[in-house]
C-alpha cells in the first residue's frame, strides 16, 4: 500500500465527516467541501493503486 492510498483514505474519511456535519448544521458549503474531499480521496486511492500495479509489474 502506497502513501497515496493512505492519504486517499484519510481524505475520504475527512470528507465523510464534513458532509455529515454540513448536513447536521444545514451548511451546504461545508457539505460541498466534504464531497470534494471524498472525490479527492478516491482519486488519490486510484493513483495509489496504479502506482502499486506499475511497481508490481516492473519487479
Amino acid at each position: 500500500m502506497s502513501k497515496e492510498n493512505i492519504k486517499g483514505k484519510l481524505n475520504e474519511a475527512k470528507g465523510e465527516i464534513k458532509q455529515a456535519v454540513g448536513r447536521a448544521t444545514d451548511n451546504p458549503r461545508l457539505e460541498n467541501e466534504g464531497t470534494a474531499d471524498k472525490v479527492k480521496g478516491k482519486a488519490q486511492q486510484v493513483a495509489g493503486h496504479v502506482k502499486d500495479a506499475v511497481r508490481d509489474i516492473t519487479r
